[in-house]
């Protein structure tokens, strides 16, 4: 099959991707379907959940969980992002993406991956002022002030995106246009610039680094000062109930930092491209089906508020 080139002054560039996906497993590409297909309808029917309990419980109209909220609608859409079109690419031969469409798939990714970075640590600071300054908490995370952070999540976010998008995709692109991945990822797509590319990759990973370090050290200083005024709480049930409010976010936080530091901030070299395949499957795909079953199964709350919604549906079918 050819694929039509896009001439430019200096450079034969492409015009079109082709996204190689699974095409190494083609015998298993149907049975990759169905398996994504069911991460997905999980994923998307788990975090709508939380957004509906959230919503309609009064005793879950609380800072921490006007963060969740926006942390489940962020997982449905970054995995929206990806999965779509990776199980498109599995039932069809044609497994092109346009140029244009290769970069407004990295600028959402990298949206909604970035406002995740800034929100999670805005909810660490949450859980912070929550155990360390609790008489002062609904003054600290007033209603005005959890707008503004979420909102400066999704600002940064976006900004971030932009950034790196109009960047890479201002390079010229010459040669091949087929990208070992499953999705138009900053790095894969890298490759594929003509020329040397060191100073290109290397202001992407500091502001990679800046992006992902700067969240995440905000979330060690504030678990630093949570776990020191746990551990100087007198009684053991209170240390008990001050770590389970902070379980959960710390799981989500050592899932999603853990491959995000390891993919982005290290120099091309040191790179496998079908490594990396499978560590972005792990933080693209199951993180997000993930999410709703830390908060549910870990959270006190969310269960009450599972339990609760299910007698009023009792309660309504009876009527």
């Amino acid at each position: 099959m050819k694929y039509p080139e896009r001439i430019t002054e200096n450079h034969t560039s492409v015009s079109e991707f082709i996204i190689l996906g699974f095409s190494n497993l083609p015998h298993m590409e149907h049975l990759l379907f169905l398996l994504f297909i069911c991460i997905y309808f999980i994923t998307v029917l788990g975090n709508i959940l939380i957004l509906i309990l959230i919503n309609v419980d009064p005793a879950l109209h609380t800072p921490m969980y006007f963060f969740l909220r926006n942390l489940s609608f962020l997982e449905i859409c970054y995995t929206s992002v990806t999965l779509p079109k990776m199980m498109a690419n599995l039932l069809s031969e044609d497994k092109t993406i346009s140029f244009a469409g290769c970069a407004a798939q990295m600028y959402f990714f990298l949206l909604f991956g970035a406002t995740e970075c800034c929100l999670l640590a805005v909810m660490a600071y949450d859980r912070y002022s929550a155990i360390c300054n609790p008489l002062r908490y609904a003054e600290i995370m007033n209603k005005t002030v959890c707008v503004w952070l979420a909102a400066g999540s999704w600002i940064c976010g976006s900004l971030v995106a932009l950034g790196h998008t109009t960047f890479i995709f201002t390079l010229p692109f010459c040669g091949s246009n087929v990208i070992n991945h499953f999705f138009c990822e900053i790095q894969p797509v890298l490759t594929l610039v003509c020329g040397d590319t060191y100073w290109n990759e290397f202001q992407i990973i500091v502001a990679a680094a800046f992006v992902i370090m700067m969240p995440f050290l905000l979330i060690l200083v504030s678990y630093i000062h949570i776990i020191s005024t746990i551990l100087k709480m007198s009684s053991a049930k209170g240390r008990h109930r001050a770590f389970s409010t902070c379980s959960s976010h710390l799981t989500v936080v050592v899932l999603f930092y853990g491959t995000a530091v390891f993919i982005y901030i290290r120099p091309k070299s040191s790179y496998s491209l079908d490594v990396d395949k499978l560590l972005s499957l792990f933080y693209s795909v199951l993180t997000p089906i993930l999410n709703p079953i830390i908060y549910s199964l870990r959270n006190k709350d969310v269960k009450g508020a599972i339990r609760r919604l299910g007698i009023k549906r009792e309660i309504l079918f009876c009527l």
